[in-house]
């Protein structure tokens, strides 16, 4: 079977639609919860075990996902119509090699998958093959090709591991002498054996956003819609804030989904995709993009008809989907605070008496410090209504030790 599916079938029988999620964090939760509403049949995979997708899905998998080997063979016994990446941590090789052969359709599509996973591979797409305005950036891997990269672009500038997510190895470096230790974090944060690294001039931007970009079917032919741009606050690479809509020039609107029809074209397949914009009056900068629900975009379970989850089921399986804003809203980031496994949540109650607060707490089995456990969401008759409450309700979420 092929998108569109011309039937949904009944999970565990033969009728069945199996969808494979590769990482199963919070937003793979989310997805699997959304196509269950569909009935499909989930089966999460992960790392480690209890990863949040594997406590809603029929069935999970514990696997090195950068592991060829152990990647096919879970594919071979499984045997799911659609493989849906939800981190860039993949032997995405493997994934082509699958596509391929026909085994399974990968969403959006493998080649997609493969050139996102490394922020090489979409940065020379976006500037050097599609022409779209970037940051001034080079590549290194070495620590003194780095500190010849930084020379090139400028201080302050910024430095990421080709290879990471969630803000892991980034460093803002204001001068020379911030090189070495930006070179050592990076490695640290990196995912890959053979250290690679972008180093990228700062851009002067008034704000950033998230243009969720949806590719879907429409009369059996793909098209593109968007979701109201979402405004995000990040610290050291993370985001911490986000809200919906962010206000923009009509210009930079445009100009906005100019730029994350281009990226999704290219880039093809169906799904939603959450394209990184700089923004400053009518000017904007292509910085990156992901090809799946984005976790700034946690905010539209509060704002939007469907939510990016649902969207993004319905849009894999070829069906029809509503990207229109249903209110304006605001999520806020519950860290762990600590390093525990199995921890609780005190505040709960408080944080839900906040007026149009919600929350997900994740479900993660271990706690660190930096680490998402949960989010709090809140509308509000503006933006920053919105935003106060959701602040206020994640404030009152404390994670304690079991």
């Amino acid at each position: 079977m092929r998108p569109p599916f011309s039937r949904l079938g009944t999970p565990l029988s033969p009728t069945a639609v199996k969808v494979m999620l590769l990482g199963s964090g919070e937003l793979g939760k989310e997805v699997a919860i959304e196509l269950q509403r569909l009935g499909c049949e989930v089966i999460a995979v992960d790392r480690y075990a209890n990863a949040p997708a594997m406590q809603v899905a029929h069935r999970s998998h514990v696997i090195s996902m950068t592991d060829a080997a152990a990647l096919r063979a879970v594919v071979d016994a499984e045997r799911p119509h659609l493989i849906v990446p939800e981190i860039e941590a993949i032997a995405t090789d493997e994934l082509v090699r699958i596509e391929a052969e026909g085994l399974a359709i990968v969403i959006p599509t493998a080649r997609a998958a493969q050139l996102t996973m490394n922020r090489e591979g979409i940065r020379r797409l976006a500037a050097e093959e599609l022409g779209l305005p970037t940051s001034a950036y080079a590549f290194a891997s070495t620590e003194a090709e780095l500190a010849a990269g930084a020379a090139t672009v400028g201080f302050p500038c910024f430095v990421k591991p080709v290879m990471s997510s969630s803000g892991k190895g980034q460093s803002y470096v204001e001068g020379p002498g911030g090189v070495a230790e930006a070179w050592r974090y990076a490695l640290e944060g990196g995912r890959v054996e053979q250290p690679r690294v972008i180093v990228e001039g700062r851009v002067d931007f008034d704000f950033e956003i998230t243009q969720l970009t949806v590719r879907s079917l429409r009369n059996g032919q793909v098209v593109t819609s968007f979701c109201e741009p979402i405004g995000h606050r990040q610290v050291k690479g993370d985001y911490v804030e986000s809200w919906q809509p962010q206000a923009m020039s009509p210009a930079a609107l445009k100009a906005s989904r100019d730029i994350a029809r281009a990226v999704t074209d290219a880039l093809g397949g169906q799904g939603i995709f959450g394209v990184e914009l700089f923004v400053k009056a009518d000017d904007v900068w292509f910085s990156e993009v992901s090809p799946r629900p984005h976790d700034t975009g946690l905010v539209t379970v509060a704002t939007q008809y469907q939510s990016e989850f649902a969207i993004h089921a319905r849009a894999i399986l070829g069906l029809p989907v509503d990207v229109s804003l249903r209110e304006p809203g605001a999520s806020a980031v519950i860290y762990g605070g600590l390093e525990a496994k199995g921890v609780a949540f005190e505040g709960v109650a408080e944080a839900l008496a906040v007026a149009g607060a919600d929350l997900r707490l994740f479900g993660k089995p271990e706690s660190f410090k930096r680490r998402r456990m949960g989010v709090a969401l809140a509308r509000g008759a503006d933006v920053d209504e919105a935003r106060a409450r959701a602040m206020a309700a994640a404030a009152n979420v404390r994670p304690v030790a079991g």
